[in-house]
């Protein structure tokens, strides 16, 4: 099996079959004041890694090997504690829409942050985390080794009911087939550079299949009628409440009128999002955050006006609430992001470049 070195010091492997793209990065023979500042441009296409000055000092240590299969990528990940940030800024200037299930072979999930749900775990355990790529979090993680697989949005929601409430959703190691997932996980980590292209993929949509089969557990949803019935009807009110999201009249009372549902069965259904009301807020603020990208010349207080909020104070409140910062500095910095983007473009096209 060949390979070659890139420019930032990972190794692009070319694999028995071309069906299977490998590469591997370590913050190994890296000056320790740049360990995790190569780490975090290692990873930072996807989530930003805050440096501290414990890691400027005294150097960081992470290696990760991925594999990509196919519309599936797998990465084995061992690093030090550090924080991750996926900010509404990222969210709102990448097109990533994936979901990412992190595997803790070693160590525990953190704690997890910067997030508008209830979420299934309070303390740091041992086990299972789901996120969505287009929602924002923060976490604060311990030393550990982990395993993740990405796993395609459509895929996800065309086998899990209600699927937005899997994010940050932790299914502790002990709980139904967590063993199942975890030897799985621990197999592909050892075994996909031997594999064909066909059967990694196989096993990759497996391991899949696993994980929406946990979180299937861990939120007690069965496939029987009441199940199906459930899931048609969220989706209903998710439908209705998205077209609907510019109306200033929209209100968890006017979705069960529109609709004509039973009150206190839909709410109780929206209870994990906070509640039928928090959900309507926190779309409505999901969407502004992309309207600050999508329309730059539009005024803060014209979008706030356009998706329901009384005044640009309101919704200024609401969104650093949300998501930490102000409208105007999210707006900011996905305008940075943007501008990074472009200009890692134009040096990889350069001569010479990556």
């Amino acid at each position: 099996m060949s390979s070659h070195s890139r420019p930032d010091g990972s190794v692009q492997a070319a694999t028995p079959d071309v069906g299977i793209v490998r590469s591997s990065f370590s913050t190994h023979g890296t000056a320790v004041d740049r360990q995790l500042l190569a780490w975090r441009d290692r990873v930072g296409h996807i989530v930003d890694v805050p440096p501290s000055n414990e890691h400027i000092a005294g150097g960081f240590s992470g290696r990760i090997d991925r594999y990509a299969v196919g519309d599936f990528v797998f990465t084995d990940t061992v690093t030090d504690a550090m924080q991750l940030e996926r900010s509404v800024a990222r969210v709102s200037t990448d097109a990533r829409r994936d979901y990412v299930f992190h595997v803790f072979a070693e160590g525990e999930v953190g704690t997890v942050t910067g997030m508008q749900k209830k979420r299934s775990a309070a303390n740091s355990v041992r086990g299972i985390i789901a996120f969505d790529l287009d929602q924002p979090f923060h976490v604060e993680r311990p030393a550990c080794h982990v395993l993740t697989l990405f796993v395609p949005k459509e895929m996800v929601a065309a086998a899990f009911p209600d699927v937005d409430s899997i994010h940050g959703r932790v299914v502790e190691l002990g709980a139904p087939l967590t063993q199942l997932v975890m030897n799985h996980a621990t197999a592909l980590s050892r075994n996909l550079l031997r594999m064909s292209a066909a059967l990694a993929a196989q096993e990759l949509d497996a391991g899949a299949q696993l994980l929406l089969a946990a979180f299937h557990k861990q939120a007690r949803l069965t496939g029987d009628a009441r199940a199906a019935v459930q899931v048609a009807v969220m989706s209903q009110v998710r439908r209705f409440i998205e077209a609907n999201l510019n109306q200033p009249d929209l209100s968890p009372s006017s979705v069960v009128h529109a609709l004509q549902l039973k009150r206190a069965t839909i709410y109780r259904w929206f209870e994990h999002e906070g509640g039928l009301g928090a959900y309507i807020r926190n779309r409505r603020l999901r969407e502004a955050a992309d309207e600050l990208v999508r329309f730059p010349h539009l005024q803060v207080i014209d979008i706030a006006y356009g998706l329901g909020f009384n005044s640009a104070s309101d919704f200024t409140r609401a969104f650093r609430r949300a998501y930490g910062m102000s409208p105007q500095d999210a707006r900011a910095r996905a305008f940075e992001l943007q501008r990074a983007s472009r200009l890692d473009m134009l040096s990889s096209h350069a001569p010479g470049g990556k």
